[in-house]
């Protein structure tokens, strides 16, 4: 089946490979539903997908499955996705030459050398943007109408209420309580050290982001006049907030901890990155890590580092689910930074 896949299609056993925890060439539906999962679509309507797709009825999808019900919907996305996959290709082949021949370069060729690889990294970085908008463009509009199909009067015959996977709360605000008096830090006994005044800042600045979002859910925030702020010359006008969401699977916890400390450690010796705070729930395999970054720039860069990269590798084996990341940019001037 490998050799008959067509242009755009090869991705889908990658996406089997990836999915598929226990490593017997296919999907059971709670693999399926762990992957796929986008937080919209409710668990019917994810199980009544995974039976669509079951076209062999063996309650278990192959990729010969994914490719034929996929590649009746992909349109535009079939040219996008054949592109992708010789766009990979051309890299790890430059990649390669790099390899054997940067070293032997001449000074002005490995300049060249280093510009090209630059410019790839930040066209590549830009297409990424973009798909993140597009992203989260399509899901709010789906949600608002979902929401709206719910509450225009026909009770009951809305869809039904999503399934968020990656992380489950059963109540956000308890929840939040329980991680503020849980939390974890670089310094943290966890790792080898105590609590630094510097933490305990950071954790008041948290702190009031999560009240925030309190208040916004409780629907009782009351907003200022509008007040332009003027920002003065050469200011950071934003700095970036990464909140990752992980729940590792019980027997993989103390080898989880291992990887977590060397990524921390690594993280937050690079240029660009102002803190980075763990928490964990009690009673629970799920961790929380919140990174702070100078700006978007800065994070981008940071995902394309050989430790960023080895640990998402190893969280393929550690964490039960896909891990959630959401990001987020907040005025400099929100946070009362000490660096002395």
């Amino acid at each position: 089946m490998a050799a008959e896949l067509g242009a755009g299609l090869r991705i889908f056993r990658d996406i089997l490979r990836r999915a598929d925890k226990n490593d017997d060439g296919k999907l059971s539906f709670d693999e399926f539903k762990a992957y796929f999962a986008d937080g919209i679509l409710s668990g019917e309507e994810l199980h009544e997908l995974f039976h669509t797709i079951d076209t062999h009825n063996t309650d278990n999808l192959d990729t010969e499955e994914l490719c034929e019900y996929f590649s009746q919907h992909l349109g535009e996305y079939e040219n996008v996705l054949s592109v992708l996959e010789d766009l990979n290709i051309t890299i790890l082949k430059a990649m390669d030459k790099t390899k054997k021949d940067y070293q032997e370069a001449s000074n002005l060729e490995q300049f060249v050398t280093r510009f090209l690889l630059k410019e790839t990294l930040n066209q590549l970085q830009s297409l990424q943007t973009s798909l993140e908008c597009a992203m989260e463009t399509t899901e709010e509009q789906t949600r608002q109408e979902r929401s709206a199909n719910c509450s225009d009067g026909h009770e009951g015959q809305g869809p039904t209420k999503p399934e968020v996977l990656s992380v489950q709360w059963p109540e956000k605000r308890s929840a939040r309580r329980l991680q503020r008096n849980n939390s974890l830090s670089p310094n943290s006994p966890h790792f080898n050290t105590g609590w630094t005044e510097e933490d305990s800042q950071w954790m008041t600045q948290i702190n009031r982001l999560q009240k925030l979002i309190d208040r916004l859910e409780k629907k009782d925030l009351k907003l200022e006049p509008f007040e332009e702020e003027v920002l003065e010359e050469n200011a950071r006008s934003h700095i970036m907030i990464v909140q990752r969401q992980m729940s590792v699977v019980e027997e993989e916890i103390e080898e989880f901890r291992l990887a977590l400390k060397q990524y921390v450690e690594s993280a937050s010796a690079q240029g660009g990155c102002l803190h980075v705070s763990i928490q964990k729930l009690p009673n629970d395999s799920r961790f929380i890590v919140y990174e702070f970054w100078e700006n978007s720039n800065a994070w981008n860069s940071h995902l394309q580092t050989n430790y960023s990269k080895t640990f998402q590798r190893s969280n393929v084996d550690f964490l039960e689910t896909p891990e959630l990341i959401t990001t987020m940019l907040v005025p400099a001037s929100w946070w009362v930074l000490n660096n002395n």
